[in-house]
């Protein structure tokens, strides 16, 4: 089975683009109650993603540095300034279902990219357990019927 049967496609998801500011980007979490959301470029591209808890780090570092005489307004920080390189890494939708657990099992959901590096979709833990659980018997009695 290919992942496309479990993609959420890119209309249906919350995104935030990489050149938002920090305050948008927070505000856009809270109204969707996301604990994590994918981040692209204007163009398209998946970055990367961003979590509660990065807003939260990036704040502390910034309070930190406030006690050193710096002040960084949340207005001119962006979200591509708190992105941590390692979270989030992306699959193509060819990788099959087997793979694509791997990567379910340590995060929420898991970002779905074309041959290009464009943000297509995303795929979640919960489809992916979902399909597990029941669509495996699902898929046998079809091919019973079949």
């Amino acid at each position: 089975m290919n992942i496309a049967y479990f993609l959420l496609p890119k209309v249906s998801v919350a995104y935030l683009y990489e050149d938002f500011t920090f305050r948008q980007g927070l505000e856009k979490m809270r109204r969707k109650g996301y604990s994590a959301i994918p981040v692209i470029t204007r163009g398209g591209q998946y970055v990367g993603t961003v979590s509660e808890g990065d807003f939260l780090w990036h704040l502390l570092d910034e309070r930190m540095a406030l006690r050193s005489g710096f002040r960084a307004n949340l207005e001119e920080m962006r979200i591509r300034d708190i992105l941590r390189a390692d979270s989030y890494r992306p699959v193509r939708i060819t990788m099959s279902v087997e793979e694509l657990v791997h990567s379910v099992m340590n995060q929420n959901f898991v970002p779905v990219v074309d041959d290009t590096d464009h943000f297509i979709g995303i795929v979640t833990r919960k489809d992916i357990l979902r399909y597990l659980a029941y669509g495996k018997e699902q898929d046998q009695q079809l091919k019973k019927i079949v």
